[in-house]
């Protein structure tokens, strides 16, 4: 199968965050109760305003403070048209691809040029024996809700049954889930930000080694 040339990828940030402890369930449908997508989780309150000079700051005589934790970096790096989009933490990988060129407007039928960017995050994933893979669709907030949500599942499924032919593994197991407009990446009050937010997400843990 001939592949589409693949656009230079250039880096455009680099972060710091904490890296999520995410484990995947073993359905290979999209499911009707999704969980939170990795990177969206709920965080913590804002931290209490603190007093320096509060004597009970102070470190007891004879303790130490606790190891210094490595904090995880996270490297964004996309394509010059922002079609697609891959993310590295020290514990997982993230592919986002634009729905733009995977499917039709308004379609979960692949194109071949998606055939050939899906088996391309296949031998990623073959890179990092993953065996736990999650697979999550996403759309825009124009169209009804209810739309939204069966498109972006069978979109993920389409995607998920791609990666199952490329990898041919039965001990993969993935996560398949539709999302509709929910957890937008970008402003949907543009027609720019609403492509960013109609993707597929493909995400999958690193190996140690």
């Amino acid at each position: 199968m001939t592949r589409t040339p693949r656009l230079p990828l250039t880096l455009t940030a680099a972060t710091l965050m904490i890296a999520a402890n995410i484990i995947g369930a073993t359905t290979a449908d999209a499911a009707d109760d999704p969980s939170v997508p990795p990177g969206t989780e709920a965080t913590a309150s804002a931290p209490v305003e603190v007093d320096a000079n509060d004597p009970d700051l102070k470190l007891p005589e004879g303790a130490t403070l606790a190891e210094a934790k490595v904090l995880d970096i996270k490297q964004v790096v996309e394509d010059q048209a922002g079609e697609e989009r891959r993310e590295d933490t020290n514990a997982d990988v993230k592919f986002a691809l634009q729905a733009e060129v995977l499917f039709p407007k308004d379609s979960a039928k692949l194109t071949g040029e998606a055939k050939a960017r899906i088996a391309s995050i296949a031998e990623e994933i073959g890179k990092q024996n993953a065996t736990r893979i999650r697979v999550f669709g996403f759309t825009d907030n124009l169209g009804s809700s209810a739309h939204g949500d069966v498109l972006s599942r069978k979109r993920a499924n389409a995607v998920q049954g791609v990666l199952e032919s490329e990898l041919n593994d039965s001990t993969v197991t993935y996560e398949v889930r539709g999302y509709g407009e929910q957890y937008p990446i970008s402003s949907n009050e543009t027609e720019s930000g609403r492509k960013k937010n109609r993707r597929v997400e493909v995400s999958f843990p690193r190996s140690d080694g």
